[in-house]
């Protein structure tokens, strides 16, 4: 497929030649994904020009077609998918990783609020913005929904990185009024004033997005979540990100801070926060009733894994979400979650599922990681995939990253299994190279490109 209909592409393309393999619609969770939903080419190539995509397909079909001067790089190991998207994630958090042994609201007081409270210094912001978009990028993932902090100097932080990089990130200034350190907190009339500026400084700019950033009911005034919900009314295609039933207690103290609302979900109900923009990470323990309400306003789940097993906070219902129409897309969680690894979210995404009797395809889980997560944070038009004129981001995943991964090579016998060992087995080392509107961005050190050549000399694809 191609935006070109004359034979020859023009001068100046880029080409990737290797096994691709992208999804055109949501493949369901069966063991075969839907008809017309995926494409793979076991020798393809995804012709570039401008940062955006001109053409993915058979290498057969392409080359040809491509100017005698046009090199082509090789990726001989290499499976080319979509760069990976991350639809919760925390910048500021990447310091209390792997912090053991509380829940949720002791974690937050102990590790969280301490490490947040370093970026009312723009110096440490700049540096730690930079440290982060470096980090998703070395694991694949060339997009997110981010939470900074409740500084403003975080945001700018993290978008100058962002640019710097082509990186297309969504992300806010966190509302914080009470219930935090004084260090923390901004004020009620202060948080819709600094979320409006940095909103019309960087909504929209190049790649990047604004979004409307609660950090979840507890820790906000009636006040303030009323400003929320104006500036998500003012601005309705700003996402709105925040927290939601992810562990018992916090369900328990915010029905005691609003004791008029009838359960969690309506206080955001009620404050004008649902929507089809509007992203609730966690959802975990939820009802019936919840998820027709999701479904009934759009409003859309962050499946995060690996924080809700490393948190003990329970485990999320992929299945009733999927029966229920709600939309679900998946995410590291970082610093709760224990990897910024897309790979590793499938893999103990896959787990909770098994522990609900339930499953999660290989199918499923790169759908999600990509084009999914992409339309769950409505960039669907611009990345996810590889149709033409979408932009070039993309990973090259390499599945003889590991001793593990090589020897379990050896006993593949189709796509479906490629896939499984590197959502299983796989983290940051499968991750040979990341190309973000064309540009690489990241290359692993022990897996170089095999060089370029011109077409007419046939290089030898995956």
């Amino acid at each position: 497929m191609s935006i070109f209909s004359d034979t020859t592409l023009p001068i100046g393309c880029e080409v990737h030649r290797g096994a691709l393999l992208h999804f055109l619609d949501n493949p369901g969770n069966n063991p075969e994904p839907s008809p017309n939903s995926m494409e793979y080419f076991e020798d393809g190539v995804l012709v570039v020009h401008q940062g955006k995509v001109l053409a993915a397909g058979a290498a057969s079909e392409w080359l040809p077609r491509l100017p005698a001067s046009t090199q082509v790089t090789c990726w001989p190991h290499g499976l080319i998918v979509p760069g990976f998207i991350d639809t919760h994630v925390h910048m500021p958090q990447l310091g209390v990783m792997a912090s053991y042994g509380t829940q949720l609201l002791d974690w937050l007081e102990t590790y969280t609020f301490p490490h947040e409270a370093r970026f009312s210094d723009a110096d440490w912001a700049r540096v730690e913005a930079r440290r982060f978009t470096d980090l998703l990028l070395s694991h694949g993932t060339t997009s997110a929904l981010v939470f900074c902090t409740s500084h403003p100097e975080s945001v700018d932080a993290l978008f100058e990185a962002a640019e710097e990089r082509g990186m297309g990130l969504t992300a806010g200034k966190v509302m914080m009024d009470r219930h935090a350190p004084e260090n923390l907190k901004d004020t009620t009339s202060g948080s819709y004033t600094d979320s409006l500026e940095l909103l019309e400084k960087w909504h929209h700019r190049g790649r990047q997005r604004y979004a409307i950033t609660p950090r979840f009911a507890a820790t906000s005034t009636p006040e303030q979540l009323t400003l929320a919900g104006r500036l998500a009314s003012e601005y309705p295609d700003a996402m709105v990100q925040t927290h939601w039933a992810e562990n018992i207690g916090e369900i328990k103290w915010v029905g005691e801070l609003f004791p008029e609302r009838t359960s969690y979900l309506n206080v955001y109900d009620h404050y004008g926060l649902l929507g089809d923009h509007t992203v609730l990470a966690h959802g975990i323990h939820i009802n019936d009733e919840d998820r027709q309400r999701l479904a009934d306003t759009g409003s859309r789940i962050a499946f995060c894994p690996t924080s809700n097993t490393f948190l003990g906070s329970g485990l999320f219902d992929f299945r009733a979400a999927c029966e229920a129409d709600v939309s679900v897309g998946l995410a590291s969680d970082v610093g709760g979650g224990t990897s910024l690894s897309m790979l590793a979210t499938m893999a103990e995404a896959y787990k909770v599922c098994r522990m609900r009797g339930q499953t999660m395809t290989p199918w499923q889980a790169f759908y999600l990681a990509t084009l999914g997560n992409a339309r769950v944070l409505h960039r669907d038009k611009e990345c996810g995939n590889f149709e033409p004129g979408k932009t070039a981001d993309f990973v090259v995943l390499d599945h003889h990253a590991s001793p593990m991964l090589s020897m379990k090579n050896l006993f593949i016998n189709n796509l479906s299994e490629t896939l499984f060992n590197l959502m299983i087995l796989g983290d940051d080392r499968a991750i040979a190279a990341t190309v973000v509107t064309g540009q690489l961005q990241y290359q692993r050190a022990a897996l170089p490109q095999s060089g370029t050549s011109p077409t007419h000399s046939h290089t030898q694809g995956a």
